[in-house]
């Protein structure tokens, strides 16, 4: 069996891709989640999209922050 540095060490190495389909496996949807999405069906984030095409429009948009890496 794998210690935890191992397993550690293994996912450093995943790709963005990989390391959200671990996420995924080891996350369920919760209510959260689910809210979440129904939410995004409904148009409620219109408006943030619609700031963001703005800022992207006008060159202001800023780089998404780098995920924390431990």
């Amino acid at each position: 069996m794998s210690t935890v540095a191992e397993i550690k060490e293994a996912i450093d190495r995943l790709s963005f891709e990989e390391r959200c389909e671990l996420m995924a496996l080891l996350s369920p949807d919760d209510d959260w989640d689910r809210e979440m999405r129904a939410d995004a069906a409904a148009g409620k984030f219109a408006g943030l999209i619609e700031e963001a095409e703005a800022e992207r429009r006008a060159g202001t948009l800023r780089e998404f922050p780098k995920p924390y890496k431990t």
